[in-house]
């Protein structure tokens, strides 16, 4: 690879870097999405009510988020690209005592070691995706999520296919895709040496100090961070307890509940590079508003629907909401420049920590009022997305 750049040329986009990139993110988001894709099996298997769960989501999404923005701000500093192989490490223990756990206890550290592995893997592994970008920034942001998303959508399917019919145990097959993806990982390190050297002078010619007032930046952050929660919540809604809503509704088996997971994950993938694609066009502001507040008619339909209509209703709202992510980080990357890692770690693990939090909520209305009623309330929460009014304008070149 030439590390040689010609002064006032564009920057090259490394597809092939972009794509690795995906793959690797898919398969850490496979391994991740397992843990309640196996939700059915270890609450009957163990006896653990709703709280229990939603505990189990909380420890795994607030492991993979205490660590992100600390370990962002390091490398920022100090770039480590073979800091991602660490994470898929973590991860790989944490799957094998997953498959392998004999009690609660066992199954929360293990859902721990998973979140402390996805929190080293993202920071680096976003500014992978900035360096690579060539200037492309929403395009390659948004191919990063839909690895990701891809990944989420994966656990129910291979729940259905292979963790229902077999057990618990079955989880250790997939470590297999986690030795593959650390292979990946030591040939995208690699690769992403030679790009960072490349973008060494333009990122010197660059903005490397905010030009926004510091209120600016906090009152943006903050919106963006009350914006994030709303999505999260809704989200998470569906990750831990959508399976446990179509059985008890409709009473649909397990494997037809988690098809239908399955079948309202995989939209958000083409919902993420959507709208990745089009911030880069239109602005990210107006990517934000429609994502964040446009699903608010069909959320607000989906508790009255009934089976059919509710699997419809679930994809188109997926792909809305999911447009969202991808803007509301690089709209944060462009409030704060020169801060790649830091407000990749500080935003996925936002992603992680939110959703804990909102999961351990949900799974304790959950037992109190009952899973139908908790939809009927989390339907208003793209409410929320009228504080994108009070985000400041991002002054474009």
């Amino acid at each position: 690879m030439n590390s040689a750049t010609v002064a006032g040329a564009a920057p090259r986009t490394h597809f092939a870097v972009l794509l690795v990139l995906a793959l690797t993110h898919l398969l850490n988001d496979l391994i991740q999405s397992l843990i309640p894709a196996v939700y059915p099996i270890i609450k009957d298997a163990y006896g653990l009510d709703f709280v229990q769960i939603g505990m189990i989501t909380l420890t795994f999404q607030v492991a993979g988020s205490l660590f992100q923005p600390a370990v962002g701000y390091y490398t920022d500093k100090h770039p480590m690209p073979y800091s991602t192989v660490v994470g898929m490490m973590f991860t790989l223990s944490g799957l094998v005592c997953l498959a392998y756990a004999s009690s609660y206890p066992l199954i929360i550290v293990s859902a721990a070691c998973i979140g402390l592995g996805s929190s080293i893997f993202h920071p680096e592994a976003t500014r992978m995706a900035r360096n690579a970008s060539g200037g492309r920034h929403g395009f390659a942001q948004g191919l990063f999520q839909v690895g990701g998303q891809a990944g989420g959508a994966l656990g129910p399917l291979a729940a259905a296919l292979f963790i229902v019919p077999h057990g618990q145990g079955s989880l250790v097959w997939f470590a297999s895709a986690a030795l593959l993806a650390i292979f990946l990982m030591v040939w995208m390190a690699g690769h992403h040496s030679a790009i960072r050297r490349q973008v060494a002078g333009a990122r010197k010619a660059g903005p490397t100090q905010s030009p926004y007032s510091t209120g600016t930046i906090v009152v943006g952050i903050t919106v963006l961070m009350l914006l994030m929660f709303s999505k999260n919540a809704y989200s998470e809604s569906f990750r831990s307890f959508y399976t446990f809503y179509l059985m008890d509704r409709f009473g649909v088996s397990i494997q037809f509940s988690q098809m239908m997971l399955f079948v309202f994950l995989v939209a958000s993938a083409g919902g993420a590079l959507f709208g990745g694609m089009i911030g880069d066009r239109i602005g990210r502001d107006r990517v934000i508003w429609i994502s964040v507040l446009g699903p608010l008619p069909l959320t607000l339909m989906l508790p009255y629907a009934d089976l059919f209509w509710t699997g419809v209703l679930s994809i188109m709202i997926n792909v809305i909401m999911a447009s969202a992510f991808a803007s509301i980080m690089l709209y944060a990357m462009e409030l704060v420049p020169g801060r790649v890692g830091l407000i990749g770690g500080l935003f996925y693990g936002l992603n992680f920590g939110l959703g804990g939090i909102a999961a351990a909520i949900l799974g304790g209305l959950a037992d109190t009022i009952g899973i139908e009623r908790v939809y009927n309330l989390c339907s208003f929460l793209p409410l929320v997305g009228l504080l994108a009014w009070f985000l400041p304008k991002i002054r474009r070149g």
